[in-house]
């Protein structure tokens, strides 16, 4: 039965200083330039704040507004627990790499769960902490997405 959302009472609070992972082509342009304004100064690209504003074209008090409310997902996952949905081909090896390549780069596994293989591919959930990473998560997932037998790669929580 279909009900029209006219004179429907819905209500779902949002928390308000929840952090959400978003796609950054969705995002309005004054949060991507108030990143890039915050990786200027941390590259040393950029001594000043006004310097910085002044190259990525936004005014001082847009990126003093927006600074604190995006964080880029590395930031905010560094010295977190980090689960991640793989579908992996079921080939001898593929989740043994998977694995090496999380702790070459320090990330500590805390948990792992694979599915029985159906079709010729497995789902795989691993956990693990990133607090003594070596690259930051956007790095390792590129890393991970191009592993032979690595069909998707899915963020699914961190803690």
């Amino acid at each position: 039965m279909y009900m029209p959302l006219e004179g429907m009472n819905i209500s779902m609070e949002i928390d308000k200083n929840t952090y959400y992972l978003v796609l950054a082509k969705v995002l309005p342009e004054v949060f991507i330039k108030a990143l890039q304004v915050k990786e200027l100064l941390r590259k040393g690209e950029a001594t000043t704040i006004q310097q910085a504003v002044d190259i990525v074209g936004i005014s001082r008090s847009a990126y003093y507004k927006y600074k604190d409310a995006i964080l880029p997902f590395n930031e905010i996952s560094k010295g977190k627990i980090i689960t991640i949905a793989l579908l992996l081909e079921h080939t001898p090896g593929v989740l043994s790499t998977i694995l090496n390549e999380i702790a070459k780069v320090k990330g500590s596994i805390l948990t792992m769960n694979q599915n029985i293989p159906l079709h010729g591919t497995a789902n795989v959930t691993i956990s693990f902490e990133t607090k003594n990473m070596l690259v930051d998560m956007e790095e390792l997932i590129q890393t991970l997405e191009g592993l032979e037998g690595v069909h998707e790669i899915n963020v699914v929580g961190k803690e």
